[in-house]
């Protein structure tokens, strides 16, 4: 288990709402201070190696935040070591990892959305197959995660 807090956000693809929640908590950490371990991934991998979807990084962009540079990966068994959150997008990402999580691995597995004051237990819409604003609304919740996240890990 590492020393300092590490996050890893999931989604489906790794394309758009985990790139995305990975560059708004980044900013959200480095405007606070927080040292953190930061990292995103896919619990599919038809991606790999690409960069995320276009939207996610124009909308990333728009809002101050570069992703451009960020690769997407699938989930390994040793995230589940290597990070002490990993946080799934929605539901079906959250079982797919309880599922592949090793015995004993001692990462906290849960949604992202908990970490948003009166979402607990709720998804984030994924936006690909809708248009910017389903893009911004996506936005909107990762920052507003980011901030509740930074705030429960500077707590601890």
């Amino acid at each position: 288990m590492p020393d300092r807090p590490a996050v890893l956000f999931v989604c489906l693809g790794n394309i758009c709402r985990s790139p995305m929640a990975e560059g708004a908590f980044r900013a959200a950490a480095e405007a606070e201070g927080l040292e953190v371990a930061i990292d995103s991934a896919g619990t599919g991998g038809w991606h790999q190696g690409e960069p995320p979807d276009r939207r996610a990084r124009d909308t990333a962009r728009r809002h101050g935040v570069d992703i451009s540079g960020l690769k997407v990966r699938k989930v390994r068994a040793e995230d589940f070591s290597r990070f002490t959150h990993v946080l799934a997008l929605d539901h079906d990402n959250l079982a797919d990892l309880r599922r592949i999580r090793p015995a004993g691995a001692p990462a906290e597995v849960r949604l992202l959305a908990d970490y948003i004051p009166g979402r607990a237990g709720e998804a984030i819409a994924d936006p690909y197959y809708g248009g910017q604003a389903d893009f911004e609304r996506v936005w909107a919740d990762v920052t507003a995660a980011a901030k509740g996240l930074v705030a429960a890990l500077k707590a601890r």
